[in-house]
């Protein structure tokens, strides 16, 4: 019974329980992409059947996450699945389970608004924007935002952080960024800005049907 309900594995050499970042960044690509897919269709067709369906999984993940255990979290398990052929990048478990604490009780309050009581507000707005910066600095840089947070309440330092971040180490030479890249980087920005300014209004032209497909289709 208490290896069915833990937090986190115990790994030969690890002196904490940890988990795979693999898999929790798989995971959370997997979370981002469906929230995101239903913050479009509330946007563009004001539909709010897929991000109900969304909290209610989101919701129930998170709660097996913390309160059982991760192993048996569907989304992990999917994630496992997907970067089973990836070495584990083991992380502390702790702070892991601070910031998916985080996660229940936002989502908890999303559920209540959207699914129970059937209302949208700016609050459900905000929750759900939190939840897709969270979800979207997981799965595309590795960053734990949650966990940022766990040194605010807990005065032992995080063990086993992603990228080793937790320990303090000088920057490898491929890691340093120069003045000219960061002057590339200025640069792209402004290029970007002055062809929205010079090609606006080119750019936002509708593409004409190259091959004449949906001309031919309509006809009919």
């Amino acid at each position: 019974m208490n290896k069915l309900i833990q937090f986190g594995e115990n790994v030969e050499g690890y002196s904490i329980r940890v988990l795979n970042e693999r898999e929790i960044r798989a995971s959370a690509g997997i979370l981002f992409l469906a929230t995101f897919t239903s913050l479009m269709l509330i946007l563009f067709k004001n539909d709010f059947l897929l991000i109900k369906y969304v909290i209610t999984i989101f919701l129930l993940d998170f709660i097996i996450r913390v309160f059982v255990n991760p192993k048996f979290s569907p989304t992990l398990i999917i994630g496992r699945l997907i970067v089973r052929n990836q070495v584990p990048e083991y992380v502390g478990a702790q702070q892991k389970k601070f910031a998916w604490v985080i996660g229940v009780i936002l989502s908890a309050t999303m559920f209540i608004f959207l699914v129970i009581v059937n209302a949208s507000s700016p609050i459900t707005g905000a929750i759900c924007l939190i939840c897709l910066v969270f979800l979207f600095f997981e799965s595309a840089f590795g960053i734990c935002l949650g966990c940022k947070f766990y040194s605010l309440f807990y005065k032992e330092k995080a063990q086993y952080c992603p990228g080793e971040v937790c320990d303090a180490k000088s920057k490898q030479d491929i890691q340093k960024t120069s003045g000219s890249q960061l002057l590339i980087v200025v640069a792209f920005i402004g290029l970007t800005f002055l062809m929205a300014l010079l090609f606006n209004n080119h750019l936002s032209k509708e593409p004409y049907d190259l091959f004449g497909v949906h001309g031919s289709t309509q006809s009919k």
